[in-house]
């Protein structure tokens, strides 16, 4: 059973070895925010290896530069979108430009986020 956090912007659910966000509709995620996910990295992950998913169930935007600051969290060790509308599917793989020297995959499932974040994990 996950634990949920609930924030103005979001809600993130966090498991034994991944996060899963859903972004509040309209939000635009800028850095200051991200100061959530390092918070989460450091009090439920400390030095194990985690994954990011965030479920793009709502129409959001996101600063780029974002990710600049999110690939330097040393425990993370992977990146995923689930996206099932092609827009959103788009404007994940430009923010993917930004994601330094860590994977960074898009999905149209939940299921198959897991399954490649399980993956990675295994093979950390």
């Amino acid at each position: 059973m996950p634990k949920t956090l609930k924030y103005p912007f979001c809600k993130i659910d966090v498991y034994d070895d991944y996060v899963i966000s859903y972004i509040n509709e309209g939000v635009h995620l800028t850095p200051d925010k991200n100061k959530v996910l390092e918070d989460i990295a450091k009090d439920y992950f400390k030095n194990t290896p985690f994954v990011y998913i965030t479920h793009r169930k709502h129409s959001y935007s996101v600063d780029p530069s974002i990710y600049l600051q999110t690939s330097k969290i040393k425990n993370l060790i992977g990146f995923a979108v689930v996206a099932e509308v092609l827009l959103s599917k788009g404007n994940a793989e430009v923010e993917k430009l930004f994601f330094n020297n860590k994977p960074f995959e898009i999905f149209s499932t939940m299921e198959e986020a897991k399954s490649w974040a399980k993956t990675i994990l295994s093979n950390d």
